[in-house]
């Protein structure tokens, strides 16, 4: 299901997903066709009135007959497409022209080149849905809800987001400089991020002690389900009592994915999702699988979107599986593809309906609440520095206030995290460096930023300062113990 559309761009290659989202398994809501089957059915009613038609070809012909410059006559219909719509003021319904549309299949495929993050627009902002795990966009510290306010000097403010998600891509190798606005970050932040393949594999497993078997999502593509069900299997036959599921910042993807994946663990008959038309006609997807025995636990953030919400809800409010971790991030449409109708190798994906979660809730905007609410370190959301100038003694800033974060994090407990350069963080700072083999002066010069940021990437991927992971495994332990104490 998911992305958001004109919002749901992989900035690395797009939306993945936002397309086959709900068709496949919304039977007499929709008909039962194919997204390109009920979308020719829906472009045949339609078409524009003898006035209408006029009314746009007087205005090509005047622009083209006027205007001071030469004008691109593609570049113009595609304006006119872009601009119907934007005025649906929706930001999961975009246009793609043939070559982002051809990027955005290749993201369902699994593979793309890029900085790694899904980007969405939102009242004209470019705002970041998920890094992809792996990434560099991950690798530099990229966040969900990162607003990207320019790349390599170039304004993004008001930019149509297909040419801004052609500003965030290149050749692998080149760099992108990306100026973020964060929520709770005073002044904008500064990445720069070398553009690389990113392969999408999409599930990870891994079993921890006592049979707690830990299974990550990373996002819902065409071949998500098929490789759940093998790890799962290998666990399984490992011996699990009782699963993790992670879909931390999985931006979402293709619908019948996800019920794919959650029929393993919702008892048969009781709801999955429920799907909305807009003459309110709702279509109840239950489940045909017959659920586990074993206990399950979920860790979302606020970069669980859309397929991630809807997992979410089923494991919830039909499978008895406790939510662990943060809000998740509030996407409750669904979207199809219609790339066979306009004939040129382009797209439109459009809204068609709402999702709610099995008990009729709707989650847009608010996303769902976790059953147990757990919050990372602090060093985790930390900004990175800037390291155009030196931060020392008896300065005071926002560069200080990370560096001061990531040191405590990182064991060297500077004393303070307030953003004043005292003699303690100084102190700090000097064992550092010392650690690191670094030049003691105190200073934190670039090359100490930098080693403080490895340094706290490594923190951040080692799985015992995983918070929410760690609460997972201890809720699933106590529920084997539970079980066990009652056989």
């Amino acid at each position: 299901m998911i992305k958001k559309s004109t919002a749901a761009f992989m900035v690395i290659a797009a939306l993945l997903c936002g397309s086959l989202l709900a068709l496949a398994v919304t039977g007499s809501l929709f008909s039962g066709q194919a997204a390109g089957e009920s979308s020719a059915t829906a472009l045949s009613i339609g078409g524009l009135e003898q006035s209408e038609a006029k009314k746009l070809g007087t205005t090509l012909g005047l622009i083209e007959s006027n205007y001071y410059q030469n004008v691109d006559r593609t570049k113009l219909i595609d304006g006119a497409v872009n601009g119907m719509m934007e005025a649906l003021g929706d930001p999961y319904s975009n246009y793609m022209a043939k070559e982002t549309a051809e990027k955005f299949e290749e993201s369902i495929e699994g593979s793309f080149t890029g900085i790694g993050a899904e980007v969405s627009s939102d009242n004209g902002k470019v705002v970041v849905v998920s890094p992809i795990k792996g990434s560099p966009a991950e690798k530099a510290g990229v966040q969900a809800k990162d607003i990207i306010v320019s790349v390599n000097g170039q304004s993004l403010e008001g930019m149509d987001l297909n040419d801004a998600v052609a500003k965030i891509r290149g050749p692998k190798g080149s760099t992108a400089v990306l100026v973020i606005q964060r929520s709770g970050s005073a002044n904008p932040l500064t990445f720069k991020i070398m553009r690389d393949d990113v392969k999408l594999e999409t599930v990870y497993s891994s079993m921890e002690q006592g049979g707690v078997g830990v299974i990550e999502i990373t996002q819902f593509s065409l071949n998500t389900a098929d490789r759940f069900k093998e790890e799962l299997d290998k666990l399984e036959k490992k011996g699990l009592k009782g699963l993790v599921i992670d879909v931390r910042n999985d931006p979402g993807g293709v619908l019948p994915v996800v019920i794919d994946i959650a029929e393993q663990f919702v008892p048969n008959g009781k709801t999955i999702v429920q799907v909305e038309n807009k003459e309110k006609q709702r279509e109840l997807t239950t489940s045909k699988g017959s659920g586990k025995d074993y206990p399950v636990t979920l860790l979302m953030n606020k970069g669980s979107a859309s397929a991630s919400e809807i997992l979410a809800g089923a494991l919830q409010q039909s499978a008895g599986a406790k939510l662990i971790g943060e809000n998740s991030f509030g996407k409750g449409t669904v979207q199809t593809s219609f790339d066979k109708q306009l004939g040129d190798g382009s797209l439109l994906k459009i809204t068609i309906a709402k999702w709610l979660t099995p008990n009729g809730t709707w989650i847009h905007g608010k996303g769902i609440k976790p059953d147990i609410a757990v919050a990372q370190p602090d060093y985790f959301a930390v900004s990175p520095i800037d390291k155009s100038r030196p931060l020392q003694f008896n300065t005071n800033s926002s560069d200080v206030k990370s560096a001061q974060t990531m040191l405590d994090g990182l064991g060297y407990k500077p004393g303070r995290k307030d953003g004043y350069f005292d003699a303690g963080t100084r102190e700090a700072v000097r064992k550092f460096q010392s650690a690191a083999k670094l030049k003691v002066t105190g200073i934190i010069d670039a090359k100490t930023a930098e080693a403080l940021e490895l340094a706290l990437i490594k923190a951040i991927q080692n799985p015992a300062n995983d918070n929410q992971r760690n609460r997972g495994i201890e809720e699933i332990r106590k529920e084997i113990g539970a079980k066990a104490s009652k056989s």
